[in-house]
This record gives structure tokens, C-alpha cells and sequence, in this order.
């Protein structure tokens, strides 16, 4: 049930009219409804994790308690087990088959024949998400900037919030566990912006994302058949699909959230016209890689400060490749995280690290030159990065690298004319987002006369219907 589909129009529109009317400011009826409604969504994605999604709440929820309430070494490990606990169910569900898959492909290499493969551990659709709200609560309560709270129906909806269960934004217990506590009423303001966001996310997924996707597939189902130019193009697609395929979700996430009367985390700010790598994963995803900084980078970074810059290194690839695989069990999403490590060794290196440049424009408004080469050079880059995530493996990867950088990239792209309209709409939604990049996006402060806001409004709606797919094809992220 995903958020451009009828089933979740029909679900959303029933819990909306029961949230708001029968049970108007009556915030633990508001919190039971979302309670229900939540494992409802999740059980239809994936019913038969929902004891798993129910069981680990309650440990985590007990140990909330239990760590606040202790002397600080029983606290301490208390916290440890917590973190392990999250830890142990993420290695268990999403990387066990890895493990063993690696070790029987090993014991082949030198002639040992294993019958591992009967093993098949089924991935909990969000756990990724899930795993990283608990392990987010335990650790805050032991750093003492929350409270852990008692109330069990705010705490499993906090971890289990339908808009974002399967693919995030990440909510932090510090800014989304006092919402479920306070009074909510209708906010006519409030839920015209989540309409409005809604409806650009829907714009990005279906009209641009899932429209790139039927350029992009058939090039990797068999990448020698096509020319370096073509595999180029392909990739530069590719990275436009991901940014609006997920983004596109986190906008359509939020807007829900808004309508329920909630400030979901922002997850997306303008990454593609960022003129580094470190300025770009400040912008993409960012309540994956604000958690991992938090959790992973500082406290490596402060352990390895006796070794100077060679520890800030070390802590930033050790950083990256947490980011990698935290996106699945596959060699690519490691050489992807240890790819972007590597990017930001000249930037600390050079003291750009922690600099943030105010971004120059020339006097029409465009970036001036040097930003504009910068972002350029940084988007490339990044898509080179997303080619290794793309692949089905590290040989698939090689090969579209090595398909690239072929005397057939001077030749000219295979292009239909299908694939020409999301390409355009593409430069368009750059041209849009730059002179939005101000604004949380960009609908959300239109300053024309009602008329043309109201003619853009449609505009978008009369494309979505026109040449958008209506539920065919899931998010990106639903893998993660």
C-alpha cells in the first residue's frame, strides 16, 4: 500500500475523518487511532513481522525505563544491551544471508563444499527505519536529553508511524514523542502545506522517477548491448530517479504527517547543487546521515582525536561505510560507502571539511562559474558513486564503469522519444528547485496572485494524471 495508490487514499481518508472529528483534541483516543492504524499499514505491507515490530517496542520501551531509573553503571549496560539488542535483530534479518552466502562462496574458492543455502532469513520490510528510531530512544534516554515515557501507545506509535515505517525520514524521540503528547486539532494552514507537499512529492515519483525507470531498467537488464553514451546517460538518469523517487516519498511522507498534524524531519535539501561531497550528504537523507553522525562519527571522531587527522579519516570512512551498508547486505553497498569515504579525504585535508561557503550567483540569478563547475563536478561524482550502488554485485559494476569509459562514449545516446519528456521535465524541476532553494520546497511559499497559484496547482495535478503511474511502481527505498 503505497502513497500514490487508491488502497492508501481509501485508508488515509478513513483514518483522517475519524482523527479529526469523533475524536477532535482528544489526544490518547488520537494516539490509540494511530496506534492501530499504523500496524494496520504495517501488517498489510508485511504481516508477518508484525510480532517482530510489536516484540522489540516492548523490550525497548521496559528498557527505556529500566535505564533511567538505575545507577549509572547498571544504566551503562542496560544501554549496551539496547544497542546490541537493535543491533543483533538488523545483522540477524538483513545481513545474516549475506554472512553466509560470503563464507560459502570462501570455503568454494578452496574446494569446501557447504549446504548453507537452504538458509533464507526473510527481511522485515523497515527495519532499517525501525531498528534506528529504538536504538536512537535508548541512547538519548542514557545521555539524559529525554525521558523515557510511560505511556506505551505514544512510545510503539512513535517507532511504528505509518507515513514514515518503511521508508523514513528518521524522527528522533526528542522532537516526535512530545508531538504525540500535546493537544491536535485541525490546522486548516497546516494541512493545505501537507496537500501542497503531497502533491510536489507525487509530481517527482511519478511523473519524473517512474518515467526515467523505463529508460533506465532496460539498459542495466543488459548493459554490453549498449554504448558508452548511452550507459552514461543512463547513469546520469539514474542518479535524477533516485533523488526524485525518494525524495518524492519524504515529500509525500511529510505532507501525510502534516495533515495529522505533525513536523516530520525534513529528509532532502537541494543535494544536487551542492559543491562537495560533505555539503551533499549534509543534504541527502538527512535524518540517515544526521543519526550516523551523531551516533558513529562523533564519538569515533572523538576517540581517534589523539591520532589527528589520520583519526578524523579513519572515523569519516568508518562513517561512510556505516552508511553504505546500512542500506543492505551487499559488497557494492560497502565499496559505495568506502567510495564516499575517500571523497572526503581531500576536504579535510585541506581544512573544507567543516567550511561552509555562502553559495555566489551572478546578477541573473544563476551560480556564478566556479559554484556552477563545483556542482557539476560534485553530481558526477556522486553518480559515479550511485553506479557501484546500482549494481547487482562489484562485476556488474565494472562492467557499466568499463562500458562508460569506451571509445563508444563519443557516439550518440539511443533515445526515444518517450524518454525525451521526463528529461525535460527534469531540467525543469532544476530550474524550479534553484529558484525555490530557500524554501522547505517548492510550493510551499508560492508568492503569486491566487489565480496563477491555483493555475500552477492544477498544472501539476493535470500532468501527474496525464503521464504519471498510479501505484505500479514501488519506491526505491522500500528495499532498505
Amino acid at each position: 500500500m503505497i502513497f500514490n495508490s487508491l488502497n492508501f487514499l481509501l485508508f488515509f481518508v478513513v483514518v483522517f475523518f475519524i482523527y479529526y472529528f469523533p475524536l477532535k483534541e482528544k489526544t490518547n483516543a488520537q494516539n490509540w487511532l494511530l496506534f492501530i492504524a499504523s500496524y494496520v499499514f504495517y501488517g498489510i505491507a508485511d504481516w508477518k513481522m508484525l510480532p517482530l515490530l510489536l516484540s522489540s517496542t516492548v523490550i525497548f520501551y521496559f528498557l527505556g525505563i529500566a535505564i533511567q531509573t538505575s545507577a549509572e553503571k547498571k544504566a551503562s549496560l542496560l544501554t549496551t544491551i539496547g544497542v546490541l539488542l537493535g543491533v543483533g535483530i538488523l545483522l540477524y534479518f538483513k545481513y545474516f544471508n549475506f554472512f553466509i552466502q560470503s563464507f560459502s562462496d570462501l570455503f568454494s574458492a578452496v574446494g569446501l563444499k557447504t549446504n548453507w543455502s537452504t538458509f533464507n532469513i526473510i527481511m522485515p520490510l523497515g527495519i532499517s527505519f525501525f531498528t534506528f528510531r529504538l536504538l536512537s530512544y535508548v541512547i538519548e534516554i542514557h545521555r539524559g536529553k529525554i525521558e523515557p515515557t510511560k505511556d506505551f501507545v505514544v512510545f510503539a506509535t512513535y517507532i511504528a508511524f505509518f507515513p514514515t515505517i518503511l521508508a523514513g525520514p528518521i524522527d528522533r524521540p526528542n522532537t516526535f514523542i512530545p508531538q504525540l503528547k500535546s493537544t491536535r486539532s485541525f490546522n486548516n494552514y497546516m494541512a493545505i502545506d501537507g496537500y501542497r507537499q503531497i502533491l510536489w512529492g507525487m509530481f517527482k515519483k511519478m511523473v519524473i522517477a517512474d518515467n526515467l525507470a523505463v529508460y533506465i531498467d532496460p539498459v542495466w537488464s543488459d548493459i554490453p548491448s549498449h554504448s558508452g553514451s548511452t550507459l552514461f546517460i543512463a547513469a546520469i538518469l539514474y542518479s535524477i530517479q533516485m533523488y526524485t523517487d525518494f525524495s518524492g516519498y519524504s515529500d509525500m511522507a511529510i505532507g501525510v504527517g502534516k495533515l495529522l498534524g505533525f513536523r516530520i524531519t525534513k529528509n532532502f535539501n537541494y543535494p544536487y547543487f551542492a559543491r562537495n561531497v560533505a555539503e551533499y550528504w549534509r543534504n541527502w537523507h538527512i535524518s540517515l546521515t544526521s543519526w550516523i553522525t551523531d551516533y558513529v562519527f562523533m564519538p569515533l571522531n572523538i576517540k581517534f582525536r589523539d591520532i589527528g587527522i589520520i583519526g578524523m579519516i579513519l572515523a569519516i570512512i568508518i562513517n561512510m561505510l556505516a552508511v553504505g551498508l546500512w542500506h543492505g547486505a551487499n559488497w557494492t553497498f560497502a565499496f559505495f560507502g568506502f567510495y564516499h569515504g575517500l571523497l572526503f579525504i581531500p576536504l579535510i585535508l585541506s581544512g573544507s571539511f567543516f567550511k561552509k561557503k555562502k553559495l555566489k550567483t551572478t546578477k541573473l540569478g544563476f551560480p556564478s562559474a566556479i559554484d556552477f563547475s563545483k556542482m557539476v563536478g560534485t553530481f558526477l561524482l556522486v553518480t559515479l558513486g550511485l553506479i557501484i550502488f546500482r549494481a547487482d554485485n562489484i562485476n556488474q559494476a565494472f562492467t557499466f564503469l568499463s562500458g562508460i569509459f569506451d571509445l563508444s562514449i563519443i557516439s550518440f545516446p539511443s533515445l526515444s522519444k518517450k524518454t525525451l519528456i521526463p528529461i525535460i521535465l527534469s531540467f525543469l524541476l532544476f530550474l524550479i528547485e534553484w529558484n525555490s532553494r530557500k524554501l522547505e520546497y517548492p510550493l510551499s511559499n508560492l508568492k503569486f496572485k491566487k489565480p496563477l497559484r491555483y493555475l500552477i496547482y492544477y498544472s501539476i495535478i493535470f500532468v501527474i494524471v496525464w503521464y504519471g503511474n498510479f501505484g505500479v511502481n514501488e519506491f526505491i527505498y522500500f528495499e532498505f
